[in-house]
């Protein structure tokens, strides 16, 4: 076999069409092998030579895409020193595009005996581990072109690959669970229906099932456990995973983009899958353990920020490097549109506080393709001071856990809910507005993959996730959730008009909240993981979204899932068809210059039809108010210069558990329709709720919500 010297970058496999060349880093190693596998078992040997700046590489001519392979790294073993250097360990190339098979676990992947933990382990690995294959590069893009659809008019479902296709009664069963499910007519047809935006998949690159949790009979389900940074999990193709789960992603992305749809990726490059200092060794930990990884002052372990036993060394710039080269890969060869980065407080810990002045805020600003797509951060990590809602640079937009929190408990009747309610609905600028950022910083959210779902929120105070194998001690325990009376399924018609009730309170504020929306998969037809709160290692019918079958007759909790769906469908219509929902800029409380509109651009009052005052926001028992917003008084202008007006409205929140009446304020609009009433199973479609006049006195269900319009 020929072997040419190759060149040090790009890292990884890169196939040219004669040939591959390998590159990989590692200042740790004495020496690198190259391993190309075969599939009777054997494997070929190449040394990689060449070193330029610690980067072994080399170029084989003939290496063709399909090729699986591996390096052996020959170096120090000295625990005492971070040194995890082990030969008789087959590694994961970090660069790899594709990833071929899965985990065999054993003592065999382990660097130690899991006897004698001190002693090194030599039992070779390569039959028991996932490899690395080379992948041919080029994709018919066609005419693809990015959405690049505007904060504005985003609206985020937040979805798992396998969860939202796996029963789809509309898709061939060999389409279930994959990418290719994804890019299905009828997957599609039911976002574009739903005026989705923008898909937000959870962990897609490659991840592993958890040594404990197979042993458990269990998976990783949601695949925050990062083993490839480059590379689609191989699980979700349909036909294939020596390349073809490349392939088939990219074809998803085409077909999402076609129909007007941004594809976003949860990313997890705050650990990865090798755990701690009894994780295994897969890749990273035998390749320089302690370039790639946070090390204690006693070397053998390692700083632990993110509750999986391990954290990215943030201050490396080979870590950096890799993370950013892995950000511009999606970008520019699977043409994603953005990111959200889990616990990405971690990502910011160069070295023990979160500096949102850190290295990798730096490099994300000033790179030409990255800091041009969308950036999502978990604004927390779970190490001390890790909670940073609201401290994120000006480039980034943050799930608002805030947000989350406050409109949870306005709806299940917390006192003193109301005046943070209040700055959560407009746009939280008590987070965002001191550091440049716009309302659209906050990415608005009641419920997402890590909690209960929009059915069970509303129908269990406690988690039930016995199923996981803790004794229910996993999870959230303070969920701020309300069961309307009765724990979990029940029959009592008046509890289950209550939750439906709820659900659609729920909604509307979401879709009423200025921000950009993010609904969690399934929550437009009453989703249930039947109480469980931490479903991650659920990759059953529990977690699957149970999608309504149209040939099937519809009883009674069928029905509600179809006047939920239409209801959601309505209400982010109804956001998208009003920018008075979606405005760029914060609102001023007062009248805005160069508007023939004399009136506030937004205004408050009481259930009685008056203004409200500091008394009116400081009571604990305050739970009703409404909102004026001013269609004539939106102080940004449009993409051309033009002024934007659009109709004013009246919002009417009643989160008490009692009816109320409330007075329709005068001198804000003479003539209003009533186009939104949760109190009613169908929402009142837009358009068919009766007029009311200024003054008139309405009756507003316990725990529901009214929208009055006016034409502008």
């Amino acid at each position: 076999m020929q072997v040419w010297p190759g060149e040090a970058y790009p890292l990884g496999a890169t196939y040219d069409g004669a040939g591959t060349n390998f590159a990989v880093f590692t200042e740790a190693a004495d020496r690198v092998e190259l391993c190309l596998l075969h599939d009777d078992g054997s494997e070929t040997a190449i040394e990689l030579r060449e070193s330029d700046a610690f980067v072994r590489h080399a170029y084989v001519p003939g290496v063709m895409p399909g090729q699986r392979y591996g390096f052996r790294v020959h170096g120090p073993y000295a625990p005492e020193r971070g040194l995890r250097c082990n030969s008789a360990k087959l590694l994961l190339d970090p660069y790899a595009r594709a990833i071929s098979g899965s985990i065999r676990w054993g003592e065999e992947v382990y660097g130690y005996h899991f006897d004698a933990p001190e002693r090194r382990n030599d039992l070779d690995s390569a039959p028991h581990t996932m490899t690395s294959v080379v992948v041919n590069p080029y994709f018919d893009w066609g005419d693809d072109r990015r959405p690049r659809t505007e904060y504005h008019h985003t609206v985020i479902y937040e979805a798992h690959v396998k969860g939202l296709t796996m029963r789809h009664p509309g898709l061939p069963e060999e389409l279930r669970g994959t990418y290719a499910g994804l890019a299905h007519p009828a997957v599609i047809e039911h976002l574009t229906e739903l005026g989705v935006t923008a898909l937000e998949l959870m962990p897609v690159h490659q991840f592993v099932n958890d040594h404990r949790l197979v042993d458990m009979g269990l998976n990783n389900y949601w695949g925050y456990n990062t083993i490839g940074f480059f590379a689609p999990h191989n699980a979700y193709a349909s036909w294939g995973d020596r390349g073809q789960q490349v392939l088939e992603f990219k074809s998803a992305v085409k077909a999402l983009h076609e129909a007007g749809i941004e594809v976003i990726l949860d990313v997890v490059y705050n650990h990865t899958a090798e755990g701690n200092h009894l994780g295994p060794t897969l890749s990273f930990k035998g390749i320089d353990n302690p370039s790639y990884y946070r090390l204690t002052d006693d070397r053998r372990y390692y700083m632990d920020t993110t509750g999986t036993g391990n954290s990215l060394l943030m201050r490396s710039p080979h870590v950096l490097q890799m993370i950013m080269d892995s950000l511009r890969y999606w970008v520019t060869e699977m043409h994603v549109d953005g990111f959200r980065f889990d616990l990405a407080a971690t990502l910011a810990r160069q070295f023990h506080e979160v500096d949102r002045l850190s290295s990798f805020f730096d490099l994300v600003q000033q790179d030409p393709v990255v800091s041009q797509v969308k950036l999502i951060a978990e604004p927390w990590d779970v190490g001390e001071g890790g909670y940073q809602v609201g401290n994120f640079p000006p480039l980034w937009t943050e799930w608002n856990g805030k947000y989350r929190d406050t409109v949870r408990d306005l709806w299940r009747g917390e006192p003193r809910a109301l005046a943070e309610f209040a700055s959560r609905l407009t746009g939280s600028s008590d987070l965002y507005q001191n550091d440049g950022r716009r309302p659209l910083a906050s990415i608005n959210f009641v419920t997402c993959h890590d909690g209960f779902t929009l059915h069970d929120l509303v129908s269990y105070n406690d988690k039930h996730n016995e199923a996981n194998g803790e004794d229910n001690r996993d999870g959230e325990s303070h969920n701020r959730s309300w069961n309307c009376g009765v724990e979990g399924e029940t029959d009592d018609p008046d509890v289950l008009r209550l939750r439906a009730r709820q659900m659609r309170n729920f909604i509307a504020t979401l879709m009423l909240s200025q921000g950009v929306p993010m609904i969690s998969h399934g929550d437009e037809v009453a989703r249930t993981q039947r109480g469980n709160n931490n479903a991650y290692c659920q990759d059953n019918e529990l977690a699957w979204l149970d999608w309504p079958d149209p040939g099937q007759a519809e009883d009674a909790e069928g029905d509600v899932r179809r006047q939920l769906l239409e209801f959601t469908r309505a209400m982010v219509w109804l956001r998208r068809d009003h920018p008075v929902f979606r405005r760029r800029r914060f609102f001023h409380g007062r009248p805005v210059e160069g508007t023939h509109d004399d009136l506030s651009d937004i205004a408050w009052f009481t259930p009685e039809g008056a203004e409200m005052t500091q008394r009116d926001w400081d009571s604990a028992r305050a739970s009703a108010l409404t909102v004026f917003l001013n269609g004539n008084a939106i102080s940004e202008p449009g993409p051309r210069g033009e002024r934007i007006t659009d109709d004013s409205f009246l919002l009417m929140f009643n989160a008490s558990p009692k009816p109320l009446d409330f007075v329709v304020p005068v001198d804000h609009g003479r003539q209003w329709q009533v186009v939104v009433d949760t109190a009613r199973a169908d929402g009142v479609p837009p358009g068919t709720g009766p007029e009311v006049q200024a003054g008139t006195r309405l009756t507003l269900t316990d725990r529901s919500l009214t929208v009055l319009q006016r034409p502008a």
